[in-house]
Parts: C-alpha cells; structure tokens; sequence
C-alpha cells in the first residue's frame, strides 16, 4: 500500500504567533506534534531555551509564544542549544519517516483497506491538554502514542473542551472545590484542521429544531492525528455554544448533546476530510450514537432497509466496555432520548421507539432506558472487557441481548488494558535503560524478551534510580503542600515544618484514582489505631501520599475526600499522611514513578482494569491490591502483595472488614518486614529482588504495545478484512 494512505496527514492552519529564526524553525514541527511528551531529550530541549517559562507552561507553544528574538539570538549561537536541537530533530525525523520499518508495515505489509478510526469522550496525552479525567481518557492516549510507535494507519476523534475536567483545590476544611479554566486554543498544541481552500473544516450536527456547528482541530500524536471537535463559534446559538465546553457535565440532556456531538459529527469530520475507515473503534458508549449517521449513509446511499442497515454497520465495529458500575454504563430516561431520536426515526425508515430497543438493556423493569452499552453491543461485531475478570463481568451482564450465544463462547471478549511505557517510566530509570539498552531502548522493549535484561540492572543502580525518583517525587510534594498551606493562612511556623515532611528512608506508599466510592480509598484507614501504630513506628516508618478528584456530582466521594484530609491533618498524622491536590497526569507520574508501595483497593469484582498499578510495575514499585482488575493476571506471588486471596462476602460491609485486616496484616507482617531488612551496605536485596521481577513480569505484558497488537490481530484486521470481503460481494 503506498505510505502517502497508510499515514494519516491532515493540513492544519497556524494559528499561534509563532516566529522562529530560520535555524530552529523545525521548533514549530516539534512543538505541534505530541511526540515530544513522551521524548525526554525533546523536553529538555525546550526547557533549555528558558527554564522558568518551561515550568510555568510545560506547554510548548505557550513557551515559544514569550520567547524574545534577542533571546532566540542567544540560543542559534550556543553550541550546546544548536547540538541538542539538531540530536531532537533528527530523532523526530527518523519517527515519523520510519516507513516499512514499524511493527504494522511488516506484518501486514498488503493492508489498503483505509485507517482504524477510534472514537473516545476523553484523551490523556499530556496535562498541557487538559480534555481527560482520569483511567480512561490515560488509556486512550496511551493507546493512540502506541498506535503510533507500531506504524498503524490510525486516527482518534474526540471533543476539544474549552473548560476540560475541573482543577481541583481542597480547602481548609477539606471541601473540594471545582475550578474550570477557560483554555484559549491557540495556546494548545492543537491546530484547526484545513480543507482544501484554506478554510477551517466545519460539520453540522443536526439536533432537535436546528443544526449545531463544530470546528475540528487536530492533535498530532506522533504519527497519529486526533480530530478534536469544538461548538464554541459564533454561528452557533449562545446556547450551544457550551455543549463542548466541560467534560462530563452533570445534566442528562446535555451530556447526550456531547455524545451526540461527539458520534455523528466525527463521522463527518472524518467524511470531510476524506478518511474512509477500515473499521471503527468504539472505546466506552459515549460514542456509539455514531453508528446513527453511517446507518444514515447506508440507508441513503445503498438503498437497504433500516433492519439490512443495522446489521451493515456493525461488520467493522469494536466495542470496549470498561466498567460494570451503573454509572459508567450511560444511559437515558427514554422521553428524552426519544426527544433526540425522533429526527433520524424517517431518514433511516424506522421508527424512535425501534431505535430505542436497539438501546434496550432488556433488565426487564418497565419504560427501559436508553443505554448506549446495549446499542453499542447490538451494533458491534467484536465486544471486549479490558482484563480478564473485566469481561467475564461483562459478559454475565449482557449476555442476554445476545440470540442464544454458544454456551461456552463468551460475547465480550478480554483485551487487557496496558500502558505507554515511555510516558510511564521515570527519567532515572530511562536513563539506565538507555545505558544497558543504547539510545532505541523504546524500540528494544517492544520485544517481550527484552525485558529480561533488569535481572541484569546490579541492585545498587536500580535502588539508586529508585531512590532519585522517589527524592524527586517528595521535594514535589512538600512543595505542593506548600502551596496549600499558605493558601490555607497557616502560620509561618507551621509552613517551615512542611520541608521536614516525608523523610526519603520511610517507606512510601500511594494511592492515587479517581475517587468513585467503590474503589475504597478509606480502606487503609478503617481502623485508625492500627494505622497509627504503622505510621507512628520510629524503627520502621510509613508515609502515605494520596490524590484524587470526586465528581462534582459525587456527594459520597467527596465527602469521603474531605474525611481523609482532615484526617491528615491530625497531630500524630501530619507529615505522614497527606493529600495531594488537583490529581492529573502530572502528579500521576510522579507517584507512579516515586512511591515504594502502589496500593490498590476495589470491591471486588468492580474494578475494569487498573493501569496505575501497571504504571507503578514498570518503576520498580510494587504493587499491593485487591485480586481485581488486572492484578489477578498479573500478581505471581513474588512480584507484589495480593489483599486477600479473591474470595466475596455476601455482604459489603463484611467484605470491607475482611479486606481491611488482609491488608493490615501483609503491611505488617511481609511488607515492612522486607523492605526495613538490610545488608551492610544498606540496601533491601530481597525488595530489589522483587522490584526486578515486577518489571521483567509486569512491563511487556502490560505494556500497551502489547494491547494495540492484541487488538490488531484480534479485532482490527479480521474486522476490516471481513467488511472489504462484503464490499466485493
């Protein structure tokens, strides 16, 4: 297949005022292109050119909008600036020229069937880009980054919030407060797509009594353009102009605007670009409604009935399911989805109330709601779970949409979630791979095998490395409390008492998530007085660093935040236990990187996947959680700490209380015991021992290398190849 339709390019507008002397204006390339989230060596190139600013922003766009031409003068005659721009330029170079040379290339080296198109509500890229909340939107940039590295013709479609998720303060009460910035786009490393006139490309929505503009803007994710769409223009009423403006907004109706949005007008963003899809990845409901606009086409352009039409679109369709928790399944009272369904009843030949069943949870509760997991199932030909116990959950909750499925055959199939190895893995720790692996060690560890080289890492390096993200992590998060406590008005006694916090020879353990209320961050702290005597031991010492947003709409969750915060605050806590504010992919990193213990705590079996723990495995930081998730296929009995043994009470309360003194007792009785032995030279062998089996276990099977293959082998190219075959009948 020729390159020019393997790799997606999309023409973009500049829209920032950039000017660049001619000698590094490839910085603009660079600066567009999300490659360099990912690429140390490109961030600390821009952090060179001036170092305050890169703090400030760790934005690059934004950095180079404030740099002065008497200081770009400065930099062209620097040979160290001009050496390490020419290393990153031709780094980047070499990425995006890779041709024939990626994993996708040589194994289907015949595919001309078009790109796997992928559709999600949320996109985790880089903090920069504030349009993610949490695991799924990280899972979503993390698959796009992979997508890129494997050479897959591939392109990603979501909305481009003007508010994004909220930023996050905790108060002296502890309350959460929700801040939404108002991000100016033009500061973004995103650019508005541009047709073939030099014209923005815009697409209508219809929706009930009028027809809703969005913009599409582009974020270049290594080889992979995301089409990010955005209502706030002028020719759009006052008010639906905000209907892309806050990511999981609270009312009902407006939320399935978004998704409306979101499904029939990435379809033709993509039409009006010209990208016809080999197939369509529908990654969590949100964007099902999709499937709405290519039924339209199908019934418009091929002549077939609204039945013929249904089973059409589905013969390249992926679905993932996440969650089983009710709230991660959207759904809607049916007069309103009815409100919004009525229009496409005619053009598709049909009626609202067939459209509505094809939504149909079928729970057997009178006036079912409309539920985009059950229309995405219905119209999808492979359905996947994100870990093994993911999906045999889903597969007993939706099993019977399905007519008489083979008995021993599961409907939704596992693909367990992995993570973007590169985002993921702190500098220390790239930096001494980069010494046993030479300068492509990204590449290198595509190879499963290869991750046996850490058996070869000698302790002292690694715990070295460990010990200079975990410095890094702590300095981060004194600073961080800080900034609270003087927000605060505390006393200036008590803000110089903040540096002796957190002493690095403590064991550290974090928890960090999304704060839904059934993933228990109060687990640790159901018996207060055995929690003190493990903190409060002078000869083995614990810190506890948490962080996480509650919904705003998540009264429980929040309140359980401000519990753990005022708890942190007690005497014989503070400076042992603390919260972290404003969680995003920032702080995640460094906990990620930083922490000696990543505990995990779910009610079993509501957990979909769980990537922080595989984010924590590939630093060194052991894992100890729930057999739930991901942890069931991962956990080996040397390579972390399972809570309890997978076994579920009848009751939660019990469950909660049978879990609470699991964990207790592995922190005290295998945990602390390991890490705190030592030998003469001070370090933990038999904790470096299981550090180096986490990695070599947990990194190549839970990379998202390895989940973008599965998925490609299993789902993709078995989908595309079955819808061309169809086509030439």
């Amino acid at each position: 297949m020729p390159e020019s339709n393997r790799r997606i390019k999309i023409p973009c507008r500049q829209v920032a005022d950039i000017e660049l002397p001619r000698e590094v204006e490839r910085l603009y390339d660079l600066a567009y292109n999300l490659w360099w989230s990912w690429m140390p060596r490109a961030r600390q190139l821009f952090s060179s050119i001036k170092v305050d600013s890169w703090a400030r922003y760790r934005n690059p766009v934004n950095l180079l909008l404030n740099i002065e031409r008497a200081q770009w003068e400065e930099l062209v005659n620097s040979d160290a600036f001009m050496s390490s721009y020419s290393h990153v330029i031709q780094a980047f170079d070499r990425y995006m020229n890779a041709g024939a040379e990626t994993w996708f290339d040589r194994r289907y080296p015949d595919h001309d069937g078009g790109p796997m198109a992928y559709f999600s509500m949320e996109y985790g890229l880089d903090p920069s880009l504030a349009i993610y909340s949490g695991g799924l939107g990280v899972l979503s940039g993390d698959h796009c980054k992979s997508a890129s590295d494997l050479g897959l013709p591939f392109v990603g479609v979501g909305l481009l919030y003007r508010s994004g998720y909220f930023s996050q303060a905790i108060d002296a009460d502890g309350i959460q407060q929700h801040i939404y910035p108002d991000y100016d786009f033009n500061r973004l490393p995103v650019r508005p797509a541009m047709d073939e006139r030099g014209r923005d490309v815009v697409v209508g929505v219809p929706l009930p009594g009028r027809e809703v503009q969005a913009k599409v803007w582009v974020a270049q994710v290594g080889r992979v353009p995301i089409l990010l769409l955005d209502t706030d223009l002028r020719a759009n009423d006052p008010a639906d102009r905000p209907i892309a403006k806050v990511l999981y907004v609270r009312g009902r109706e407006m939320r399935l605007v978004q998704e409306m949005v979101l499904g029939v007008g990435g379809v033709k963003a993509l039409r009006a670009l010209g990208i016809e899809p080999a197939l369509w990845h529908i990654n969590e409901g949100h964007s099902v409604l999709l499937q709405l606009e290519r039924m339209k086409e199908v019934v418009g352009s091929a002549g077939l009935d609204f039945e013929a039409a249904l089973g059409g679109v589905g013969e390249n369709v992926a679905f993932t399911t996440h969650t089983p928790v009710p709230a991660g399944n959207e759904q809607f009272d049916p007069d309103l989805a009815t409100s919004y369904l009525d229009p496409w009843a005619e053009p598709l030949g049909t009626s609202s109330e067939r459209l509505l069943k094809v939504g149909n949870p079928d729970h057997g509760e009178p006036d079912q709601p409309f539920n985009l997991t059950a229309f995405a199932l219905r119209t999808s030909s492979f359905a996947n779970g994100v870990s093994r116990l993911n999906a045999e959950v889903a597969d007993r909750m939706w099993r019977h949409l399905f007519d008489q499925p083979p008995h021993e055959e599961p409907v939704i199939q596992p693909i367990t979630n992995g993570i973007h190895v590169p985002t993921w893995l702190g500098t220390d720790l790239q930096n001494l791979f980069a010494l046993q692996l030479g300068p492509d060690w990204q590449e290198t560890l595509l190879d499963p095998e290869a991750w046996e080289f850490v058996y070869q890492l000698s302790d002292e390096d690694l715990w070295a490395a460990h010990q200079s993200q975990k410095e890094r992590l702590l300095r981060f998060s004194r600073s961080r409390l800080l900034e609270q406590y003087a927000r605060h008005g505390r006393r200036p006694s008590k803000l110089r008492e903040v540096s002796d916090f957190f002493e690095e020879e403590a064991l550290t353990i974090g928890f960090a998530r999304r704060f839904a209320t059934y993933k228990r961050a109060g687990l640790l702290f159901s018996d207060l007085h055995r929690l003190r005597g493990i903190v409060r031991n002078s000869d083995r010492p614990v810190r506890i660093l948490l962080a996480g947003k509650a919904h705003p709409a998540d009264r429980p969750a929040q309140e359980l935040i401000q519990h753990l915060y005022m708890l942190s605050q007690e005497s014989d806590l503070e400076g042992r236990v603390a919260f972290i504010e404003n969680y995003n992919m920032r702080v995640g990193r460094m906990l990620v990187q930083g922490v000696d213990v990543w505990l995990n705590t779910p009610r079993r079996p509501l957990e979909a996947s769980g990537t922080s723990g595989q984010k924590a495995a590939v630093n060194g930081v052991l894992n100890c959680s729930i057999l739930d998730g991901w942890w069931p296929e991962g956990f080996d009995g040397d390579n972390g700490w399972s809570i309890g043994s997978g076994e579920m009470a009848a009751e939660e309360w019990v469950q909660d209380q049978n879990d609470a003194n699991s964990l207790y007792s592995i922190l005290e009785e295998q945990v602390l015991p390991t890490y705190y032995e030592r030998d003469p030279q001070g370090l933990p062998l038999r904790w470096i021992e299981m550090m180096k089996r986490s990695m070599a276990t947990l990194g190549a099977r839970f990379s998202a290398s390895r989940m973008v293959r599965e998925y490609t082998d299993r789902a993709y190219m078995p989908l595309a190849r079955s819808k061309a075959t169809i086509e030439q009948d």
